[in-house]
């Protein structure tokens, strides 16, 4: 496991996927011990890719490789009554319980936080669901497409989309679902600083939905106090917009208010037609915008991204070229800070992958590993910890316990 500030923290997951996934990935990335309780089939992001070299295997998908970094993983079929026997057993010994099964699904199992906190007083459960636990839509059925729309983030999404005919979008891949298990990650370690200042475990309750309306709380915030619906149509058009430079790059800008345009016009020399009508004053900048842009297009085409991207930022105007993903893998500020990590997988091999984006003076974090194999760490948990026999493992593989 890797080391860490929550050394000594043992977390136990029983989700799927990418959000509760990724909320235990922090957790194990910063040294708890999690145990990744998956379906003796395994998690559904192992079918999912993009896969190493384009081999569909279970243990190849980057999706999965990425969300389950520095975890143990046993199988375990919850269905039967011997795989919820063991199940329990786990969570007595564990500090932190995550799942993302359905509402109701863990009380059907006899394995919600009523009956858990019997076995274990202390322990913290979290449970992770598209929309809560309560509430009219607690039992519709979701993927990623509606929740994410369920929150309202898609609809002013593309932004400055010329008409609404061009239909909303989600956010791209599954930034939403990373955004939950982050809230999730947040809410534990919360409870987690309560209890061990003397407080008791408990149970935290998480909706996707709200999750992702808290981070698109602008909107929200501009209906219930204006009681008008920001719309995909022209949103922020005139506070920013995209330049296309002589090289293909693209930077974007910001236009408003009156410093963030002067900052624009000096780091493109003053252009002529910049201090002529009807370009003088942010109200006619806006009512001529179409026109605006076109003259902005014709000035970036003189300068490279990286040029034009320095010469405004020179000005204290906000701006930024948008990067490629082999830009930012090439960064030289991602190279100064080591973002990416080598971890060693044992049949991936060595890869790749996306550190943390935050340093400690104190403490560096080490010895990371990559996701575990289907059931990889059986034999460690069931036999060294909870007491069973290589040949208690083979009658369980048998009985489709794990």
């Amino acid at each position: 496991m890797a080391v860490g500030p929550l050394s000594g923290v043992k977390v136990m997951e029983y989700c799927n996927f990418i959000s509760g996934p990724f909320c235990t990935k922090l957790l194990a990335d910063l040294g708890a011990e999690v145990i990744k309780v998956e379906r003796p089939e395994g998690d559904d992001a192992r079918r999912r890719g993009p896969y190493l070299n384009d081999n569909p295997d279970p243990e190849l998908s980057g999706l999965y490789l990425y969300h389950n970094t520095n975890k143990l993983g046993v199988t375990l079929n919850l269905e039967s009554p011997e795989g919820r026997s063991i199940f329990k057993k786990l969570a007595a010994e564990a500090d932190i319980l995550v799942e993302d099964t359905k509402p109701g699904e863990m009380e059907r199992l006899g394995l919600n936080y009523e009956v858990l906190k019997q076995l274990n007083p202390s322990l913290i459960m979290a449970s992770i669901t598209p929309f809560g636990q309560y509430g009219p839509y607690r039992d519709y059925k979701a993927y990623y497409l509606n929740t994410y729309h369920a929150s309202g983030a898609g609809y002013v999404l593309p932004a400055a989309s010329p008409n609404a005919d061009r239909e909303p979008i989600k956010g791209g891949g599954y930034v939403g679902e990373s955004d939950v298990g982050v809230y999730a990650a947040v809410s534990i370690m919360g409870a987690l600083f309560w209890r061990n200042a003397g407080g008791t475990g408990q149970y935290i309750d998480i909706s996707k939905q709200e999750g992702m309306m808290a981070l698109e709380k602008m909107n929200i915030v501009r209906y219930y106090m204006m009681g008008k619906s920001p719309s995909r149509v022209g949103v922020n058009r005139v506070r920013d917009t995209l330049l296309q430079c002589r090289d293909g790059g693209y930077i974007i800008v910001v236009l408003y208010p009156e410093k963030q345009w002067r900052g624009i016009v000096e780091a493109l020399g003053n252009p002529e037609w910049a201090q002529k009508e009807p370009f003088i004053d942010q109200k006619d900048r806006d009512a001529h915008f179409e026109e605006l842009k076109v003259y902005l297009r014709e000035e970036a085409k003189k300068y490279d991204t990286e040029e034009l991207f320095f010469k405004i930022q020179a000005q204290g105007t906000a701006c930024a070229p948008i990067c490629s993903a082999e830009q930012v893998y090439n960064s030289p500020q991602t190279k100064a800070r080591e973002f990416f990590e080598e971890i060693e997988h044992p049949v991936a091999g060595k890869l790749e992958y996306p550190g943390m984006p935050y340093k400690f003076s104190d403490i560096r974090i080490s010895e990371n590993h990559g996701a575990p194999l289907l059931g990889q760490h059986n034999e460690e948990i069931y036999c060294s910890r909870l007491g069973y026999t290589k040949g208690d493992l083979v009658k369980l593989k048998e009985a489709g316990v794990i």
